[in-house]
């Protein structure tokens, strides 16, 4: 049985409460989207699984949107189809109904990582492409140094890359995907070379993990963060990343198709 909060989020975040910055922060980044449509090819059917505000969309050709979150739900733009109430674990289709699957970084999110891929894989008689993040990887990431707790959050809720592989049987391939300087979608290794927005409080709520930091680690994040920027030792360590055309860190892309 999967608990759905309030607004029906599914999972350990309440996105009625947090999802208010996505829009600004959270905008799909073309170079990343490339990389979502090449690896769905010819797949014109494609179901987007915890599909949110819907980004990343235009990578696919006709999109079935599925989101458990209400407010997530009312936060489509109106071009976008309506998206269905439903979770992973459970998906209202018939097998093999699409062509393709696009779960973008939403797997963390699901009550049951394994069973909400094997229903995936169950309605998708092609490819599955997912966007998530390599939890062996995320640690290594310079915020570390800063909001610790952040970054322990998100390597425990991201699942093994080895586990969402075995669910979804077949044959896969996994990439690194490639963060671009200028990258408009906000998640954390987003600002690599940007430091400075990670002080932003909405471009931080717009990261699901800061959710779980309290007020006065979010303190000890700013005031150490700021400090640093201020004195330059941000810059004596990480300086070179402000000229890093794009940072391979734990953004992934896995493909996966049936045997």
């Amino acid at each position: 049985m999967n608990e759905r909060r309030a607004d029906g989020s599914a999972g350990d975040v309440d996105y009625g409460r947090i999802g208010s910055g996505y829009a600004d922060h959270r905008r799909p980044d073309p170079r990343i989207a490339r990389r979502i449509a090449e690896a769905l090819g010819d797949a014109r059917t494609v179901i987007n699984v915890g599909a949110g505000s819907g980004s990343y969309e235009g990578a696919a050709r006709a999109v079935t949107a599925v989101e458990p979150s209400r407010a997530m739900r009312a936060r489509r733009p109106a071009g976008l189809p309506r998206a269905v109430d439903a979770v992973a674990e459970d998906l209202p289709f018939a097998d093999g109904e699409f062509e393709g699957a696009m779960p973008l970084f939403s797997v963390h999110q699901w009550t049951d990582v394994k069973a909400g891929l094997r229903e995936v894989r169950r309605v998708t008689r092609g490819p599955v492409v997912i966007l998530t993040c390599d939890p062996k990887l995320v640690r290594d990431f310079w915020l570390h140094s800063y909001a610790p707790e952040v970054l322990e959050t998100e390597a425990r809720r991201y699942p093994p890359i080895e586990d969402m592989a075995d669910a979804l049987g077949g044959t896969g391939t996994v990439e690194t995907v490639p963060i671009p300087l200028d990258c408009t979608d906000g998640f954390n290794e987003a600002y690599y070379g940007r430091p400075e927005m990670l002080l932003d409080p909405a471009a931080r709520q717009a990261c699901s993990a800061w959710s779980f930091v309290d007020d006065g680690g979010r303190r000890r994040f700013t005031e150490s963060l700021r400090r640093d920027l201020d004195s330059g030792a941000w810059d004596e360590r990480h300086g070179h990343l402000r000229r890093l055309p794009a940072y391979e860190g734990s953004l992934v892309l896995i493909r996966a198709t049936p045997a």
